[in-house]
């Protein structure tokens, strides 16, 4: 039986584990947001006080390029492979590094390290830009549900703002980077049907936008809108009728809306392109449509587009030809105001364009085939007119770490590719790019003459070769000249008859010469680069001054001899690496 006084005491108690389990809780509400979410246990970061420097609005002039300055950036591994990816930006002077390590902000004249914000155990997966803010998105490894969102002053790193809760408002894949521009950054909640607009400076809630019943943003985009400060644009999935909505980032006011399914969407300046696997389409602020380009390959996931002096330069392919699937590709000035054709010309594929100081910039994936270096064209965008020039950097497709980039700033030129190391989730090797010495010879092979390039034909003589083997010459046309780099050898029995269908060559043996460059330094640097954009290298061949093979075994070698690159190729074991003797031999010979 419970007596009064019993009763009495347990009533007695009761405040005091009241008292406990209060103190117990506050404890560890303040123990996690004193130690596991605090700031000076979790973040690596620094602030500078330095002035800011000063980057004058202009790139190299025409001619050949040399590198001022690189960077090699990992890819970092965010449990996450579609976010682990390698961006950059130019801020009034500065260069922009994202990574899923965090942001690190640069001095775009040197290189050097200005400020940087890392936080450990969390993985960085989505970055906006607008005035002289940065804004990160973290999410904690392992925890999606614990996210954070910073507001960084550009030119310093000094911490503006912390929220929790937001996420960013579809996310371009390729980058990272989601649209924010007129000083406002532009989130969404976990429902993703909301549109919020908030102030980069302060973090506080602006405007608030509902999008239409049954639309939803996406989480992630192929291509985004974020470099517009004046447009955000967004491919809603909205079921049976997805559109793409345009809005003003200062007030969250719809600009237009279109029809367009599955679509990829990007923003320069106020003309937002749009490309739903169809047709290439291109609309102004207003939503007036005023290009439109059809067919299924005219753009891969988007083509490279840029705004400058009231036209928009465009980069796309004509229809591909049946018979070996290639296509012609074309860069276009169309006037924004009236839809009118200022120029075209036909090029070989753009990765990347840029406008710097009236100059347009065009990265290609390669000078030429089967040459090594990527190219680059400087073009005036009022008459198209331009010169094209190698880049001492190699790209390889199935690469995807960065995607690549291109921008001018302060007479440098900056170029960015992806790289297969370091591994073993690749990385990004940057470039800032100066004015060259002008060789004698074109700009085009970076000032070397056409005499001084091997006949990769004469690089092997009958004796070198097994018996009844006869050479194909393939040149590789650079801008109308004609440069013998490419030698296919083959039996006499299986030599290609332009009447039937090419047959499986067992036997070939090829040799091309991929560079010859101004100085051996030179062709150092581009050989390494080379290199580091294999994935499936075998070290070391004794070959040249430097080489390596790929292959198991090394059916391919790739050589160095002085500023000679070459390539041998061989189905035989071993054979590849016999005549990479031979040929370097025969060079240095000929020095």
């Amino acid at each position: 039986m419970i007596t009064v006084e019993s009763a009495r005491s347990r009533w007695r108690a009761v405040p005091g584990v009241l008292a406990t389990l209060v103190t117990v809780v506050c404890g560890a509400i303040l123990a996690d947001r004193l130690i596991l979410q605090a700031e000076w246990w979790q973040v690596n970061r620094t602030v500078t006080h330095a002035p800011r420097p000063q980057l004058a609005d202009l790139g190299p002039p025409p001619g050949p390029v040399t590198v001022s300055w690189q960077l090699s950036t990992s890819v970092a591994d965010s449990e996450l492979p579609a976010y682990d990816r390698v961006a950059f930006t130019l801020v009034d002077g500065e260069l922009v590094v994202v990574s899923g390590r965090g942001l690190t902000v640069r001095d775009a004249r040197t290189g050097r390290e200005r400020w940087h914000y890392y936080r450990g155990e969390w993985s960085l997966l989505g970055w906006a830009h607008t005035g002289q803010v940065l804004i990160a998105y973290l999410e904690r490894t392992g925890h999606r549900g614990n996210r954070l969102m910073v507001g960084l002053d550009a030119v310093s790193g000094t911490l503006l703002w912390r929220q929790r809760g937001d996420v960013p408002a579809a996310t371009e894949r390729t980058t990272l980077r989601w649209p924010a521009g007129g000083g406002v950054v532009i989130v969404t909640e976990d429902g993703r049907h909301t549109l919020y607009g908030r102030s980069a400076v302060t973090g506080r809630r602006i405007w608030t936008k509902r999008l239409t019943h049954g639309c939803l943003l996406p989480e992630a985009a192929p291509y985004g809108s974020a470099a517009s400060e004046t447009v955000a644009a967004f491919g809603l999935d909205c079921g049976a009728r997805d559109r793409t909505l345009a809005v003003d980032p200062r007030t969250g006011h719809t600009l237009f809306t279109t029809n367009a399914a599955h679509a990829a969407v990007s923003v320069s300046g106020d003309v937002t392109a749009v490309f739903d696997g169809v047709g290439l389409y291109a609309y102004d602020r207003s939503g007036r449509q005023f290009l439109i380009r059809k067919g299924e390959d005219v753009c891969r996931n988007m083509c490279p587009t840029t705004v400058t002096g009231g036209h928009l330069l465009v980069a796309y392919d004509l229809a591909r030809r049946p018979e070996d699937g290639t296509a012609t590709r074309r860069l276009e000035s169309v006037d924004i105001a009236s839809g009118e054709l200022s120029w075209r010309r036909d090029v070989s594929g753009y990765t990347a364009l840029s406008v710097t100081g009236g100059v347009l910039y065009g990265l290609r994936s390669r000078l030429a085939d089967p040459l090594l270096p990527a190219g680059i064209d400087v073009i005036d965008p009022a008459t198209g007119e331009g010169t094209t020039v190698p880049a001492p950097l190699v790209t390889r497709p199935g690469l995807d770490g960065v995607r690549p980039w291109v921008a001018a700033g302060g007479g440098l030129l900056y170029v960015a590719v992806p790289t297969a190391r370091p591994r073993p989730f690749g990385g990004a090797r940057l470039v800032a790019l100066r004015g060259g010495i002008r060789g004698s010879g074109p700009p085009q092979l970076a000032g070397v003459s056409v005499r001084d390039w091997p006949d990769a034909c004469s690089l092997l003589t009958k004796h070198d070769l097994p018996p009844g083997y006869s050479a194909e010459s393939s040149p590789a046309d650079v801008e109308g000249m004609r440069v013998p780099a490419g030698c296919t050898y083959r039996p006499r029995h299986q030599k290609r008859r332009a009447s039937s269908a090419p047959e499986r060559e067992t036997g070939a043996l090829s040799v091309t010469v991929q560079w010859v460059a101004a100085d051996p330094g030179a062709a150092s640097a581009l050989f390494w680069a080379a290199r580091d954009t294999q994935s499936a290298v075998r070290d070391p061949v004794k070959a040249g001054d430097a080489a390596y093979g790929l292959g198991v075994p090394s059916g391919t070698v790739v050589m160095r001899v002085g500023r000679t690159i070459v390539t041998v190729t061989a189905e035989l074991p071993g054979m590849a690496t016999h005549l990479a003797t031979l040929i370097a031999a025969r060079l240095r010979a000929g020095d």
